[in-house]
């Protein structure tokens, strides 16, 4: 049986990639911005808040595709 995956727009979740390794309980690789400058206030998408200029979606299973350091206007560009 072949299986269909739906595209659709809507998703309405945070995704931070800046929670400390100990306060979860699942792998979660850090934000390459946040470590590059040593912080800890780059998000990927906060709910009604922001989008990084970086954050190119999320493709299954829960891999999320990141751009860092490429600049935004680069990757947008090439798009």
């Amino acid at each position: 049986m072949e299986t269909t995956i739906h595209k659709l727009k809507g998703a309405n979740m945070d995704i931070d990639l800046a929670t400390p390794a100990n306060d979860i309980a699942w792998q979660q690789d850090a934000c390459p911005w946040n470590q590059a400058e040593s912080t800890n206030i780059h998000r990927c998408a906060v709910k009604n808040v922001s989008l990084c200029p970086h954050f190119h979606g999320v493709e299954y299973l829960d891999t999320l595709l990141c751009s860092f350091p490429i600049s935004p206007q680069q990757t947008n560009k090439d798009a």
